[in-house]
């Protein structure tokens, strides 16, 4: 629900996964020198990973999950999981993912949204606790800034910015964050609209 995120922070860290679950999947039906190039959560509980495969292994990736993946240029391809046990403490505190990348070695950066400081302060103790090491590499508070827009419409908009939203490709469709701030994508299109039309009138506005 929207309550739940009152306070919500934006955080990217960097953790030693050496048991990706997709890394693990792809690496024993023969493939070599995966990458993971994007880690996200979606509204069915399910974890999307992009994994470059590499251009030579496309043939391969085509022919092993052309009816199972979704394939976004030459030699990456979306496919669906569980969920590792670092995916699955991160959305175990109410939290999604914005997004993860292979940085080098087993070290994989993730960031996600969380809606409280005790929900961050859960999984990065959590993560410890099962010997992962952590290096958190940015965390950032919502925090109203100009009183142009309501602090609801300011929060969902932070939200909407930090979780990808309006990236070109989007990192999060509208029914997605909507799902996880716990409200319909009609209910929520019609705040971005409401807020939207609130910051043009600001930004056109003329003193007479």
């Amino acid at each position: 629900m929207v309550d739940a995120w009152l306070e919500p922070y934006h955080v990217v860290i960097e953790v030693e996964n050496e048991n990706c679950k997709m890394v693990a999947k792809l690496s024993s039906l023969g493939f070599k020198h995966l990458k993971v190039v994007d880690v996200r959560s979606s509204n069915t509980g399910s974890v999307r990973h992009l994994m470059d495969v590499g251009e030579d292994q496309t043939k391969k990736a085509t022919q092993e999950f052309a009816a199972k993946g979704r394939f976004e240029g030459k030699s990456s391809v979306w496919l669906e999981s569980e969920g590792c046990e670092v995916c699955n403490t991160i959305l175990g505190h109410g939290a999604f993912l914005v997004s993860g990348k292979s940085m080098q070695d087993n070290i994989i950066s993730y960031s996600f949204m969380v809606p409280t400081f005790q929900a961050y302060q859960g999984i990065i103790s959590d993560l410890e606790k099962t010997g992962h090491k952590i290096n958190v590499r940015k965390i950032g508070k919502f925090e109203q800034q100009i009183g142009v827009l309501t602090e609801n419409q300011e929060r969902i908009f932070w939200l909407a910015l930090k979780s990808g939203f309006f990236d070109y490709p989007r990192q999060i469709r509208m029914a997605e964050l909507a799902a996880k701030l716990g409200i319909s994508p009609a209910t929520l299109s019609e705040i971005m609209r409401r807020g939207t039309r609130r910051l043009l009138e600001h930004y056109f506005k003329r003193e007479i």
